[in-house]
């Protein structure tokens, strides 16, 4: 059924038996910088690299302050902490997200509440954050209280999903007005604007992550940005195992987390990064293909960029006409060496997470059913 588009993907990535969802992509100085970093002995999360890779995320993004960490995961979970998440809070969130937004939230011993998205962009709806905010939150002195449990709802993590920036400003001015912390899950969408402004620099702080499948990578890694440079302070402290400045003496004065990116890393990161533009105009040019190609195909149709963004396009995305057609797409795809998958199983399906309060998710659920990612990697 699917074999013209079996076809037409094949085509794009001529001589390759199996086509992978997303590989990296390495044209630049990477061997050269991760040599320098071996031949300093400062390969751990001390060196110039994790300096350098710092600097150049703020003059990237626009972002004031910028802290390396180990992985995505991390760098959320450090900047919920910061944010002063604790135990028995509530965190606002998005069902339809990987399962590590959730899971940063639960490290800090809060519980996430988990939102509707858009159909458009597959990000937090601020229709459905206003909608829960007016009918199921009270104010109380400078925090927001929810009704059902009493607890404190500390922060709100709405995610930009597959690259595509959510409706970030909207969000933005709900979660001030009634007293939320905003830190965007920017993990996948490195690159990615709204009027020209980067994804993670609308909050408080954001986050990105630089793993092996996303746009840019150093084998794991992660950031985050923040234009609060008490934010950032605290951030860089806390993930440096909360160890006080000392050039020799061991004190620690909170937990802290070996969480800072390791030099190695980062200068594998520096090397990347400065070729991002080149990866984003190569993805923007196998989008554009995907998008015309998909016109004429009455079984699936093509996710564009939300109007007034400009998407990373990490994961290209198409809708199947429902849950059956999805998983023959998926079935035909893979077994012809098309690596091709589905969104995540929402987060309140999965028993770990089946306990917690969600709205009725009528798109996300929706989505769940009909999302197929193809294969989106830079074709250089």
């Amino acid at each position: 059924m699917f074999e013209d588009v079996i076809s037409f993907i094949q085509a794009l990535f001529p001589g390759k038996e199996f086509i992978p969802l997303h590989e990296p992509t390495f044209i630049g100085k990477e061997k050269e910088y991760v040599n320098a970093a071996i031949d300093s002995t400062f390969v751990s999360s001390v060196g110039k690299f994790v300096n350098i890779f710092e600097e150049k995320i703020c003059q990237y993004t626009g972002a004031k302050h910028a802290v390396a960490t180990v992985n995505g995961t991390s760098a959320l979970h450090a900047a919920l902490l910061v944010a002063g998440v604790k135990n028995g809070d509530e965190v606002i969130t998005q069902s339809l997200t990987f399962v590590a937004t959730a899971n940063a939230i639960s490290y800090c011993g809060a519980s996430p509440v988990f939102m509707d998205v858009d159909r458009d962009t597959m990000g937090l709806s601020p229709g459905a954050l206003k909608e829960f905010l007016k009918n199921h939150t009270k104010k109380s002195g400078k925090s927001c209280l929810n009704k059902k449990t009493g607890r404190r709802i500390r922060a709100c993590v709405p995610m930009h999903t597959f690259g595509h920036p959510c409706r970030i400003e909207e969000i933005a001015e709900l979660c001030r007005n009634h007293n939320i912390i905003l830190i965007e899950d920017a993990a996948e969408s490195l690159g990615s604007t709204l009027d020209e402004k980067h994804t993670g620099t609308f909050g408080r702080m954001g986050v990105y992550s630089f793993n092996g499948n996303k746009i840019i990578t150093c084998g794991g890694g992660g950031a985050i940005v923040t234009d609060d440079k008490e934010f950032a302070d605290h951030a860089r402290h806390l993930t440096t195992t909360a160890k006080k400045t000392h050039p020799y003496y061991y004190d620690h004065d909170e937990v802290g987390f070996n969480y800072r990116m390791p030099n190695i890393n980062a200068a594998l990161a520096c090397a990347q990064l400065e070729n991002i533009d080149i990866f984003l105009a190569d993805k923007r040019k196998l989008a554009e293909k995907y998008s015309k190609f998909f016109d004429s195909v009455p079984s699936a149709s093509f996710v564009p960029e939300p109007d007034g963004t400009k998407a990373n396009y990490w994961l290209n995305t198409i809708l199947l006409q429902d849950c059956k057609a999805r998983d023959l797409f998926l079935h035909e795809t893979n077994q012809a060496g098309v690596m091709t998958r589905p969104s995540w199983t929402l987060l309140h399906k999965l028993p770990i997470y089946s306990h917690c309060q969600s709205d009725p998710l009528t798109n996300a659920l929706w989505l769940e059913e009909r999302i197929a990612n193809i294969p989106s990697s830079v074709r250089l």
